[in-house]
């Protein structure tokens, strides 16, 4: 079992829980982080930090389409070690739903 970031994390991209990762498994895209599953070593300290609840474990049901989503753009985004700064726009974004047709394939700056 791996950790996966989900919808949540569209558009509000907190980064809490790059802070506290300790094998730096995080992924950036521009408007979204993911799990590289075969690095995430099912610590579960970054779900607790992130305040979207956008991480869970990936044997909850429902998730198979959110960990090929991790499993696919850990692979092209760039690798992000230290939190940066959440969108200005975050908070309007956090609770809302349905926000999987706002996700950009667009990598992030990483870092």
């Amino acid at each position: 079992m791996t950790y996966v970031v989900i919808e949540n994390c569209i558009r509000c991209k907190y980064q809490d829980c790059v802070e506290v990762c300790p094998v730096d498994c995080f992924y950036e895209g521009e408007n979204m982080l993911v799990i590289h599953p075969d690095e995430c070593i099912d610590c579960g300290v970054c779900e607790p930090e992130c305040p979207a609840e956008a991480i869970r474990p990936d044997s909850e049901d429902g998730l198979e389409s959110w960990v090929k989503l991790n499993a696919k753009f850990s692979e092209i985004w760039p690798n992000i070690t230290a939190k940066g700064d959440a969108p200005l726009d975050a908070d309007n974004w956090m609770d809302k739903h349905g926000k999987l047709s706002e996700l950009s394939e667009a990598p992030g700056i990483g870092g």
